[in-house]
């Protein structure tokens, strides 16, 4: 069966790119808080033929490690994080084609809310709206909420499994044909095919009815990016794109067929799904260009930007023992957030204790690793094709279905 690859750019509105560090090269612009920075960033993705522009997010700076933020703001660790939906707003302003993701947390946002910002983009931009779904991940989120404490991780995946049934339960109570927009007769819409959800569940209760017509795609297209056990679940019931960020073929191929299982598990076609590996390309118009530009930005991240993101992620302070002692079992089973990336460490290390030092490493944390780096070669088309090309390498090699760069 002949693929075709999909191409989504990985964007945060933020101070930096997905590395943290990248602020702090020589030639980064210094205005990524105006439109403009995040409109050519569109016109560029666009240009490159890629089809989504996806904006992840938080709903915090990382300030888990020590539980303090100075470290954050004094390195500029993520610590701006604007509006995912404002970014995807400008990129649409600047594109035609372009697919806009930003991202809504199940666990501090509405259903009916998040269902009627989505619908609403996807009906001002003719089908190019999608909705990354997360679960948001530590406790710094859960005190910006006014909550006390973040829900624990599988009962955050009960709390989305339902939140997921009221957002599509909305998005479809409007019934294709169900416009009229009869001047004559003055009906501007079908009352039959407008129906009220009148949703009663365990954690939410949306009645209705929708205030959005249906778009002509039927929804915004869903993205996720679950890793766990649960989270995999999760993403194989509800997933269109599914985020991963495999660091070699053997997880690449076990993650793929993980969320393939649970999504025939779910009733669901996997060959439906896009699962989208991350995938970072350093080009130049030669090799060794390429290989200069790389020299210098493994030369901007620092330890502490690999430590805060940990912290972040996996919501447990590494600054409360030594860098290189072991973490006690203890401590491993209270982690929460990705715990995806605590269980790639585990596996990847070999060590069933592994050190803070040991998470930098072998989780890539806050670091450039695994880059496709090189040169056009021969080719008079230029880099944007070598990348293409690369990703294309990338996905066959895996078995998986598109390339996502950062």
């Amino acid at each position: 069966m002949t693929r075709q690859m999909a191409l989504v750019g990985f964007l945060q509105a933020q101070n930096c790119t997905n590395l943290p560090s990248s602020w702090r090269h020589p030639e980064s612009r210094d205005d990524s808080m105006s439109a403009d920075y995040y409109q050519e960033i569109g016109r560029i993705l666009e240009s490159g033929k890629f089809h989504m522009a996806f904006f992840d997010d938080r709903l915090a700076m990382p300030d888990r490690y020590g539980s303090d933020h100075a470290h954050t703001v004094e390195y500029g660790i993520r610590c701006v994080k604007m509006d995912s939906h404002r970014g995807a707003d400008h990129d649409g302003a600047a594109t035609e084609k372009l697919g806009l993701a930003s991202t809504c947390s199940t666990t501090y946002y509405e259903p009916f809310d998040v269902a009627r910002r989505f619908a609403t983009l996807d009906l001002m931009t003719g089908g190019r709206a999608a909705w990354n779904v997360v679960t948001s991940v530590n406790d710094g989120e859960a005190h910006n909420m006014g909550k006390d404490a973040h829900l624990e991780h599988d009962l955050r995946y009960d709390r989305a499994d339902e939140f997921m049934e009221v957002v599509l339960g909305q998005w479809d109570s409007w019934e294709d044909g169900s416009l009229l927009i009869d001047k004559k007769s003055g009906r501007f819409a079908d009352p039959t095919k407008v129906k009220r959800l009148d949703h009663k569940g365990k954690f939410f209760k949306s009645r209705g009815p929708f205030t959005v017509p249906r778009s002509p795609q039927g929804h915004p297209v869903v993205i996720q990016a679950g890793a766990s056990g649960r989270g995999q679940r999760f993403a194989g019931r509800w997933g269109e794109v599914i985020f991963t960020a495999a660091r070699n073929l053997a997880s690449a191929k076990q993650g793929y067929d993980a969320i393939r299982t649970e999504a025939a598990k779910a009733g669901r076609d996997p060959d439906q799904m896009f699962l989208c590996n991350l995938v970072t390309p350093v080009p130049g118009a030669t090799k060794a260009e390429a290989e200069d530009k790389m020299a210098l930005i493994e030369k901007l991240p620092l330890e502490i930007d690999a430590l805060s993101l940990l912290a972040e992620a996996l919501n447990y302070d590494f600054a409360s023992k030594p860098i290189d002692e072991p973490l006690t079992t203890e401590e491993l089973q209270g982690m929460q957030g990705m715990l995806g990336m605590r269980d790639g460490v585990l596996k990847t290390s070999g060590k069933t204790n592994p050190s803070a030092r040991d998470f930098v490493t072998f989780s890539g944390r806050g670091q450039i690793q695994d880059a496709i780096v090189g040169g056009r070669r021969r080719s008079p088309t230029g880099w944007k094709k070598c990348l293409r090309a690369a990703v294309a390498m990338v996905c066959d090699r895996c078995d998986i279905r598109a390339g996502v760069l950062c």
